[in-house]
């Protein structure tokens, strides 16, 4: 009888304990649920977030939801290239010669190899005492990947262009075809190419930028021949005579280094423009840099995605590492996957790069777009990270954005949002 008194006794302090816990779920409950009836008209299948200063999220709706995250991923690949890479750092490219003046170059990845990078390092060897050249050959031991990028499709947009570690002009090909059907170059600073003439074959008269690998093609040799072609036209400018181009053959023990460029921008720099201008080939060279760093050339995927894990982990905590699923460092693959709690704890880390973001009028961005997804993810005017992901046919980031801003910024947008959906200018990206 003694023990049923004070199992009774004990009873409401039971019903306290069980309660209390329950009234607290059951309060956050509501008040998601309130914050997705704020946006449940424009996002049906979404979520967002908005963190304080300190990462604390203030305002969220479905923040632990998987979701196709696009280029919004970008930030955490340069997140993870600058603590891996460092800021400072340059990409190389090397140069060696044998003894019958045959030159053979090695590539590592370089995503800023354009045509005055190319005049600049040809002017290099030329000061190096390099007058003619019997063969070029291109040396591409430094990558082994499994497979071109994932997500990545054979069309003729440069934002599909295949990745390498001797690669030039972003691997997209710059020409005019007359309505005569002359060949032109696109820009005055890229020879005219013989991979120009074979790209423009059957093409409408017009200007164009072409990924190499339109319509398919073997990527290893198309890269290595677009980077020979280029720098024997460019060499030739510069009065050095290349006899020949030999195509894809490695550096042989007895040939000489001659020359080592080191990229005209910092890691820094890169970073900058890989998220102002969304590029996928720059991001996923980023991406496969990390691999190498961390654990030896050949560069790969495998080696890239558990580098830049490690490296989020180390930075987000390992809860919210584990919940963005990088499988390719631009965001073109469908397998990619984040939360809106990972991303805004992204944010918090990547705080101090906040000046690598596009910005305008007081919001700092980077998109995410795919067909069927459109993403939103930075810096609401007051400081705030705010992330809004999107996985649906409806188009309406730029109505959330700027409800969020009503919401939450101390400078409001112009009348009707104009201030979400000026940020949202069609940029380069998928």
């Amino acid at each position: 009888m003694a023990q049923a008194g004070r199992r009774r006794a004990a009873s409401p302090l039971l019903l306290v304990a069980v309660l209390v816990p329950l009234l607290v779920v059951c309060g956050r409950q509501a008040g998601l649920a309130a914050a997705c009836r704020t946006i449940i008209d424009l996002a049906p299948n979404g979520a967002y977030g908005v963190a304080d200063g300190d990462g604390r999220i203030v305002d969220a709706c479905n923040p632990d939801q998987p979701l196709i995250p696009a280029s919004v991923l970008k930030i955490a690949t340069v997140s993870a290239a600058l603590a891996i890479l460092g800021p400072d750092y340059r990409f190389r490219t090397e140069f060696f010669l044998d003894d019958r003046d045959n030159l053979f170059v090695r590539g590592f990845g370089d995503p800023t190899l354009v045509s005055e990078e190319i005049a600049a390092l040809s002017g290099e060897l030329r000061q190096k005492g390099v007058r003619r050249i019997e063969t070029l050959f291109i040396d591409t031991t430094a990558f082994a990947l499994e497979h071109q990028v994932p997500g990545r499709e054979d069309s003729d947009n440069p934002y599909d262009a295949p990745v390498g570690p001797l690669s030039v002009n972003f691997n997209a090909v710059p020409f005019i075809k007359e309505k005569t059907g002359r060949i032109a170059s696109g820009e005055s600073q890229t020879p005219v190419l013989p991979i120009m003439r074979e790209l423009g074959q059957g093409r409408p008269a017009g200007s164009w930028r072409m990924n190499i690998c339109a319509k398919g093609c073997d990527a290893e040799a198309r890269m290595a021949r677009y980077a020979g072609e280029l720098l024997r036209a460019v060499l030739a400018r510069q009065g050095v005579a290349v006899a020949a181009f030999g195509g894809i053959r490695p550096v042989p023990a007895t040939a000489r280094l001659v020359h080592i460029h080191e990229s005209s921008q910092t890691l820094a720099g890169i970073s900058r423009a890989t998220l102002h201008h969304s590029s996928n080939f720059m991001a996923n060279l980023l991406f496969l840099a990390c691999g190498a760093k961390e654990f030896g050339y050949p560069a790969t995927w495998a080696k890239a995605r558990e580098a830049v894990h490690r490296q989020l982990a180390r930075q987000l905590g390992n809860e919210a590492a584990t919940a963005i699923v990088q499988v390719e460092g631009a965001g073109l693959s469908r397998d990619n996957r984040v939360t809106v709690r990972a991303m805004l704890r992204l944010l918090a880390c990547f705080r101090p790069h906040i000046d690598l973001l596009n910005e305008e009028r007081g919001v700092a961005v980077k998109t995410g777009t795919l067909t069927g997804v459109a993403n939103l993810a930075g810096y609401l005017p007051d400081g705030r990270a705010f992330v809004i992901l999107l996985n649906q046919p409806a188009h309406n980031r730029a109505a959330i954005l700027a409800r969020l801003v009503r919401l939450h910024g101390t400078r409001p947008p112009d009348a009707g949002g104009q201030t979400a959906r000026h940020l949202l200018r069609p940029v380069a990206e998928k």
